[in-house]
């Protein structure tokens, strides 16, 4: 009957992304490793789920730029460089430089309700960044830009610098855990960049986000020296 060929479909789309889920958060925690190899059976066997789900959320992942597919060998975790790490931090700068350029013409950069939810992640990832919970950061910096993003009012501005996001954090990662320093390289300045947008302040928030881009760049230079 078609409803249950639909309420399957949905079944099955809702596991999928329960997967790429899983598995970006593996990656993220540093769990699975830079240049790991597994195969669709291994992760189905692993989540006792059937291969098709399996293969959609690898493949989605792989559009994403976290896996690299080999149609014999399976899937692997890309491999990211400093050079790949700085291309990324330049270009959410242009972007989100021209964002804000943007906005400032509309006057409000962002609605009261909206400015609650951003302002509670910003909380939140501060108090991680200070505490140097890595875990705990990387959820709530994640949540927090993706919801600033939102003054871009373009839903593929929002899913780039998203993308690329979640990109730089899966190359800090193995970086960041194994760094006797982490606490020096951890930015906390969620809240500052929020009480800027809250003044409406253009100007501020981005002198706020190029300071955490240079942040960003500095890091990557300890790392090439």
């Amino acid at each position: 009957m078609p409803g249950n060929g639909g309420s399957t479909s949905v079944t099955r789309s809702t596991l999928r992304q329960q997967i790429a889920d899983a598995l970006r958060d593996e990656v993220l925690a540093g769990r699975l490793k830079p240049g790991q190899a597994f195969t669709v059976k291994q992760i189905a066997d692993q989540y006792g789920v059937s291969a098709t789900p399996v293969r959609e959320a690898l493949v989605d992942l792989s559009a994403q730029g976290l896996l690299d597919s080999d149609q014999h060998r399976g899937f692997k975790v890309h491999r990211f460089s400093v050079a790949d790490y700085r291309s990324m931090v330049e270009a959410r700068a242009l972007v989100v430089d021209g964002a804000f350029r943007r906005a400032s013409g509309r006057g409000t950069l962002m609605d009261a309700q909206a400015m609650l939810s951003v302002r509670r992640r910003a909380e939140e990832a501060a108090r991680a960044a200070r505490a140097g919970d890595l875990d705990i950061l990387i959820g709530y910096d994640i949540r927090f830009w993706r919801e600033l993003s939102q003054i871009a009012e373009n839903p593929y501005i929002i899913d780039f610098l998203h993308k690329l996001r979640v990109q730089a954090w899966v190359f800090a990662v193995p970086y960041l855990r194994a760094d006797p320093r982490l606490m020096d390289w951890l930015w906390a300045g969620h809240e500052d960049v929020v009480n800027a947008v809250a003044r409406g302040d253009e100007k501020s928030v981005r002198a706020e986000i190029r300071a955490y881009n240079d942040h960003a760049l500095a890091w990557a230079d300890r790392l090439e020296r």
